[in-house]
């Protein structure tokens, strides 16, 4: 094959998940069991749709389970990254999975990766060695080297020899191919007949010469439940934590509109600030840079830049959630307290979950808001100005 010098085609990827679950001994389908507090398939999609050479991500799925995924994935993805995923009904194997997902793929995506859905563990390192070794060679897949001493074994449970295992590497996911080689591939197994396990050898079979990079031994397959443990260990492993602390106040003033978490609440006072003054963004802003050891919100949005002049405290929150994810972290969770002694905010609290979550890229069970008053004490009691403090844990992000 001759190696290609010009720019990366779009890339889509294929994530066969049909898998009913029957060597995992459960009810549920493997790739929709909890792992660490997110579904299996969610973190499978996730580290794909974290790339942006990923152009579109299609999951193929049961018939029966088609709504079910759409609405998991959906919950737990959000808007922005479901807008680069479809869901559709996947074969009796995997090849016919595959073949689906072939379908579904625009016509300009040149580059095609297939992963398992039971590998929620990729890592962003092995897509791009496959996407571009894939690019250049023409086909590629993910493998490491065989580390065990292997035996050949007769029927009766008797070693018959030791396998030299030099040269041998076990096979992962993704595989990945120029789209018109993987077509090919399976234009000839549709002429042929032949069922393979996987993508590398329908394309050895119709003559078409497969790269090897090497993979992960993170890089586990979900099979059974003690895969779930080793997975969840390793997740748990490779996030270490930080914490940081938020603290803001303002002073309430006449001509300014209130504006709490990104709601704006009907109230006589309104926040006195060179921004909108919205003192739970700007604590929960301020605790993601103590966590991350980059100082406080004034350092990074001074009030002397005009550029920031009334500016809508949830975009500089949203910038800051960028920084965190530029260094590899990602929020865990949030625990904020506002005080204030009027308006009454027990109405709006849940608007304000929403709103902080969106902007966090997390679910709004990891952002809890807590209101409470001084009984009438201090400047806050008093109605003079309203004060929030933030508490946040950052986890290290797998998918960096």
């Amino acid at each position: 094959m001759t190696p290609h010098t010009v720019q990366p085609p779009p890339a889509g990827v294929i994530i066969p998940a049909g898998g009913t679950g029957s060597r995992f001994g459960h009810s549920t389908p493997k790739q929709f069991l909890d792992l660490a507090g997110t579904p299996v398939l969610v973190r499978t999609c996730r580290a794909f749709l974290e790339l942006a050479a990923i152009r579109l991500v299609v999951v193929a799925v049961p018939a029966a389970h088609q709504e079910t995924s759409l609405a998991l994935l959906s919950r737990h993805l959000g808007q922005e990254r479901m807008a680069r995923l479809r869901v559709t009904t996947g074969g009796v194997t995997r090849q016919d999975s595959v073949r689906a997902g072939l379908c579904v793929l625009p016509a300009d995506i040149g580059l095609v990766l297939v992963h398992d859905a039971a590998r929620p563990l990729i890592d962003r390192a092995t897509i791009e060695r496959c996407l571009d070794t894939a690019h250049r060679c023409g086909a590629a897949i993910a493998a490491v080297p065989v580390a065990d001493t292997l035996k050949q074994v007769d029927p009766d449970g008797r070693i018959i020899r030791t396998v030299d295992r030099s040269g041998l590497w076990q096979a992962q996911t993704p595989q990945g191919a120029r789209r018109d080689l993987l077509e090919r591939a399976y234009a000839e197994a549709d002429r042929s007949g032949r069922i393979a396990t996987d993508e590398a050898a329908l394309l050895e079979a119709a003559g078409i010469p497969v790269a090897v990079v090497e993979g992960s031994g993170r890089n586990l397959k979900i099979t059974r439940p003690d895969d779930l443990q080793v997975a969840a260990a390793l997740l748990g492993e490779a996030m270490p934590m930080k914490i940081g602390h938020g603290f803001d106040a303002h002073r309430l003033v006449a001509d300014r509109t209130l504006i709490l978490g990104g709601v704006t609440i009907d109230f006589e006072l309104g926040l006195d600030g060179h921004s909108d003054a919205d003192v739970v963004a700007h604590a929960l802003t301020d605790a993601l840079l103590g966590a991350l050891g980059q100082g406080d919100i004034g350092r990074h949005f001074p009030d002397s830049d005009p550029a920031y002049k009334g500016i809508d405290s949830l975009l500089l929150l949203a910038r800051v959630v960028q920084l965190a994810e530029e260094r590899g972290f990602r929020l865990g969770n949030a625990d904020l307290t506002i005080v204030c002694q009027r308006p009454r905010l027990a109405p709006h609290l849940a608007a304000m979950q929403a709103n902080l979550a969106r902007c966090c890229r997390v679910e709004p069970e990891a952002i809890n808001i807590k209101a409470t008053t001084t009984e009438k004490m201090g400047y806050t009691g008093r109605g003079e100005g309203i004060s929030a403090h933030a508490v946040v844990l950052l986890k290290e992000s797998v998918w960096k």
